[in-house]
């Protein structure tokens, strides 16, 4: 038996401003929402965790006192699906999320932070 990847959950002072963020990225629904907690997920694995096999993963943002003080170990990666690189970024960026530097040097991916400061990477990779 084995377990498989169903959910990450990120802690936040904004859940619904930050699940909004994602969901713009992802194109993901809010799935559930309750004081201080949202979970969004994909639309077409409307069963989550229920579906046998591999599913993409389901965020959840939860409201908690303390900020963000240092450089995350765990992030998120993406693919662009229908564009490039440089188009994803203009978009990502017109959604909020800004450049970040951490030490990456010359890379082929590209370092943002979401609006609370969340490091994730845009790979150059296209991937349908």
């Amino acid at each position: 038996m084995t377990s498989k990847f169903t959910e990450l959950a990120i802690d936040c002072a904004d859940p619904v401003g930050l699940a909004r963020f994602w969901c713009a990225v992802l194109r993901y629904e809010v799935q559930g929402e309750e004081d201080g907690l949202v979970t969004i997920g994909s639309p077409v694995v409307p069963e989550g965790r229920n579906h046998p096999g591999p599913v993409p993963p389901t965020l959840t943002f939860a409201r908690v006192p303390e900020g963000k003080t240092v450089k995350n170990r765990l992030h998120i990666d993406v693919n662009p699906t229908d564009r490039e690189q440089d188009e994803e970024v203009r978009r990502l960026l017109d959604l909020g999320a800004r450049h970040a530097d951490v030490g990456q040097g010359e890379e082929s991916w590209v370092v943002l932070v979401d609006p609370e400061g969340n490091e994730f990477c845009v790979l150059a990779d296209r991937c349908p």
